[in-house]
């Protein structure tokens, strides 16, 4: 199985338009294209996570003008997009089709391909004590790393098919439970990056 995207190249940068912030505020928001090919004969779903692996794992250095992250600081993961039930017979999603746009408080029922569901990303968490941003952030939003990070960050959106049609999570799931529940259903899994920055000394 194999997946590509047709709005940024694997290990390549992200176009500003498919990210959260930019060096001016927020940014277009938009789902990046997605599409795959190859999977086994089995398959009755598809997963789709997107995942940033770079992400500071101390909140006081973010956002600060007076120290810059520096690269070997701890990281962990920072979920954007968890999408389950994707039907067997999709194996493309269009830009823009899931995500156009920042949403105040989060997206309350995003748009995805039918039969497919859309959990909780971790801006739910970031923004809890912000009280023009707390909600229920579901479905994809996209890059906004730390201006101060020295750090590139990558975007892995990985692709799992799994042998059952409906994956057992809770209406409000998070990538945990999605990893948590596909794990004996799980039949291959195929995956890209893409590279984003905001910090003006750092080559993305």
């Amino acid at each position: 199985m194999r997946i590509w995207s047709e709005s940024f190249e694997h290990r390549g940068p992200i176009p500003a338009e498919f990210a959260m912030g930019t060096p001016d505020g927020f940014g277009g928001n938009r789902n990046p294209h997605l599409a795959w090919d190859d999977a086994p004969a089995d398959t009755q779903s598809f997963v789709l996570l997107c995942i940033d692996t770079d992400a500071p794992t101390d909140p006081s250095t973010v956002g600060r003008d007076d120290l810059q992250i520096p690269v070997e600081q701890p990281r962990a993961d920072f979920v954007h997009w968890a999408m389950v039930d994707i039907p067997a017979n999709v194996h493309a999603i269009a830009a823009g089709s899931c995500s156009d746009g920042v949403t105040k408080h989060g997206k309350q029922s995003p748009p995805c391909p039918p039969g497919a569901r859309q959990g909780l990303n971790d801006y739910t968490g970031w923004f809890a004590g912000d009280a023009d941003m707390r909600g229920q952030w579901r479905g994809y939003d996209g890059p906004y790393p730390p201006a101060n990070d020295l750090r590139v960050h990558r975007y892995f959106f990985r692709l799992f098919a799994l042998r059952v049609p409906k994956l057992d999570v809770p209406e409000d799931f998070t990538a945990a439970d999605v990893f948590h529940a596909l794990q004996p259903h799980e039949i291959t899994e195929a995956a890209i990056y893409g590279t984003y920055t905001l910090n003006p000394q750092v080559k993305g």
